[in-house]
């Protein structure tokens, strides 16, 4: 461990966080008309590049190339099929587990804008969503420059090996289980892009609205999965997919976290 690295990135995330919290508490009166006015336009495109971004993230990508390699692997052991025909059977099981990660983050993400509708003031949780999201932003920014700094956002390595293993059994109940544990355990991943995104749903004038936008972002969501799908079904894609992945995936990390941290202050400016 740098202990002058470490020392300049506590120094900056500080600063950062203090700006944050101030941002976030420091207007106790609803959003101005003119900031309200920006909303619709801001919202939307916030949930496009968010939903894109938070389905690449390393999290997402690497669990479902493990699950991948695990179909492949039992649908070449059960049939002698041919490569189009293996393929077909890869991408059909994998759209079931795809499938159950949409639904398992939608209801989560339903969950958690019902739980910020109980509370009188929307803004108010908007505005500790955009903290909390920057402040889990900061931390994927200290998994890339001190890494060695406490725990590292990610799922846990025994739910991967459960995924794996799963995807090994290719049955449609044990896809549908593992799709909905890696939705849930994605979070402590990707997590930071969906809370500051679910902070801006929480302002929508009508739940009807931020349930729209809640279902755009996870549709969003799991088109990379499904374009890595497609891709990885066959293997010789697969093992590039995962070389890049290999190789990559602390960038992206890198890119995410200062995307959301950059995100949630866009947040607080807006509302």
């Amino acid at each position: 461990m740098q202990p002058g690295r470490v020392l300049a990135f506590s120094v900056v995330a500080i600063g950062l966080m203090g700006l944050a919290v101030l941002a976030g508490l420091g207007a106790p009166h609803a959003p101005t008309a003119e900031a309200t006015s920006l909303l619709p336009a801001a919202t939307l495109g916030m949930v496009i590049v968010a939903a894109l971004v938070d389905g690449i993230n390393p999290c997402a990508f690497t669990v479902l190339l493990l699950f991948i390699t695990a179909l492949l692997a039992s649908a070449q052991g059960r049939s002698p099929e041919d490569t189009a025909s293996l393929r077909s059977r890869v991408v059909g099981l994998g759209s079931i587990y795809i499938a159950s990660v949409f639904l398992t983050y939608l209801a989560l993400g339903v969950g958690l804008l019902s739980t910020a509708a109980i509370l009188t003031q929307r803004h108010l949780p908007a505005r500790l969503g955009a903290v909390t999201a920057i402040a889990l932003g900061l931390w994927m920014l200290k998994d890339y420059f001190v890494p060695e700094l406490g725990f590292r956002l990610g799922t846990p390595a025994a739910v991967s090996q459960w995924a794996r293993s799963s995807a090994r059994r290719a049955t449609v109940p044990s896809l549908i289980a593992g799709g909905v544990l890696i939705g849930l355990c994605t979070l402590p991943c990707s997590g930071a892009v969906y809370l500051a995104v679910l902070s801006l749903l929480a302002m929508q004038p009508t739940a009807l609205a931020g349930f729209g936008y809640l279902v755009l972002y996870n549709a969003l969501f799991v088109l990379p999965l499904v374009g890595i799908l497609l891709l990885a079904s066959a293997r010789p894609s697969l093992n590039r997919l995962a070389h890049w992945n290999l190789h990559h995936r602390e960038r992206v990390r890198l890119g995410i976290g200062a995307g959301v941290v950059v995100m949630g202050f866009a947040i607080l400016i807006t509302i």
